[in-house]
Order: structure tokens, then C-alpha cells, then sequence
């Protein structure tokens, strides 16, 4: 079980032409938003367009992080791609529809589910 206090840790995954970011812990103004991303620039520097960011082990969230989670959604769509969101917690979930952000991002219960839908 992941620290639900630490930084984000990404870890990459690839299923066929998608790949799948598996992040953990925090993304916040100081600590994931960059690593966020740092990794989602360099998937896109490799040229792979379609990824799933997969938030089950992501424990918070804060306004750099959705922000952040923006800008690499617009970054692999202006390469033709696009990203999904897979298995948020369910607080996450409420600030996604709260911010609006959930008509931006397509938001799907599960990693088999979000990669159907590519």
C-alpha cells in the first residue's frame, strides 16, 4: 500500500500503442505536479499518443496538480492522442465534477475499461 503522504511516483506501463501511467501518492504545487509533467513529456517525446493516467493509488490532488493533469491532456492531443483517466478515488472523482474538469477528461472506473475505449 502506498504512503498516502508521499510524492508522486509514476511508474510506465505500455499496452499495445497505449500507455498507461500508473501514479501513486500526491500530486500537489511542490512535489508531483512536475514529475506529472516531466513523464507525460517524455512519453509524448517517444511518440506514443494515447495514455491512460491511472490514478487507483493517487491519495491527493491539488489545483497545480488538475492543472498540470490539463496541460499534458492538451499536450498529447495537439500530437493527435488523447489521454483517460482510470479508477480515481472517489474524492477525486468529486473534485473532477466540481471543477468542471470532468467534461475535459474522459473518466472511466477501471484500467480495462479506459483502454477499451482507444
Amino acid at each position: 500500500m502506498p504512503n498516502p503522504f508521499e510524492s508522486a511516483k509514476p511508474v510506465i506501463r505500455h499496452s499495445g500503442d497505449v500507455v498507461i501511467v500508473d501514479i501513486s501518492g500526491r500530486v500537489t504545487v511542490g512535489d508531483g505536479a512536475g514529475v506529472l509533467r516531466d513523464v507525460v513529456k517524455e512519453v509524448a517525446a517517444a511518440g506514443h499518443k494515447n495514455v491512460i493516467l491511472n490514478m487507483k493509488d493517487l491519495t491527493y490532488i491539488d489545483s497545480a496538480g488538475l492543472g498540470e493533469m490539463v496541460g499534458a491532456c492538451t499536450s498529447v492531443r495537439n500530437l493527435g492522442g488523447d489521454m483517460r483517466l482510470a479508477s480515481p478515488q472517489p474524492r477525486i472523482v468529486h473534485l473532477l465534477e466540481i471543477s468542471k474538469l470532468s467534461t475535459i477528461f474522459a473518466v472511466f472506473p477501471d484500467e480495462s475499461a479506459a483502454l477499451r475505449s482507444f
